[in-house]
């Protein structure tokens, strides 16, 4: 049970936070994702919600996709700008891609939204 709780709090699990982001949040997009960003000055860290549309496949399937990204969040969190709240909605060309693609498509469109902190610095 250790592991699970510090994961815990770069989680976005309610619905109503999901819906703030949505709403307040600037969006930005590349084929494979669309991450929205609002800044959260309560939040040390970062939080990250993930989605995946009903449209790309079985809950099998999606579930997988959905790990594949959380475990790409989780294993560069200390490398995304903190005191932000993210969700990450997988596009349909996330789909078919190697964790390797998935990792870089995700880190193309944290670029682009000035979160991705190369070598220590954003």
């Amino acid at each position: 049970m250790g592991h699970r709780t510090v994961q815990k709090q770069y989680r976005l699990a309610k619905r109503k936070d999901f819906g703030k982001v949505y709403r307040l949040g600037q969006s930005f997009a590349n084929r494979q994702f669309v991450v929205y960003v609002l800044k959260n000055p309560g939040t040390e860290k970062m939080r990250a919600g993930v989605t995946v549309s009903r449209k790309l496949g079985t809950a099998v399937f999606r579930n997988r996709l959905r790990r594949q990204v959380k475990e790409i969040v989780r294993l560069n969190a200390d490398r995304i700008a903190p005191g932000h709240d993210l969700v990450i909605i997988v596009r349909k060309g996330a789909v078919g891609l190697s964790y390797r693609e998935l990792e870089k498509g995700l880190q193309h469109v944290l670029k682009r939204a000035s979160l991705w902190i190369a070598n220590g610095r954003p």
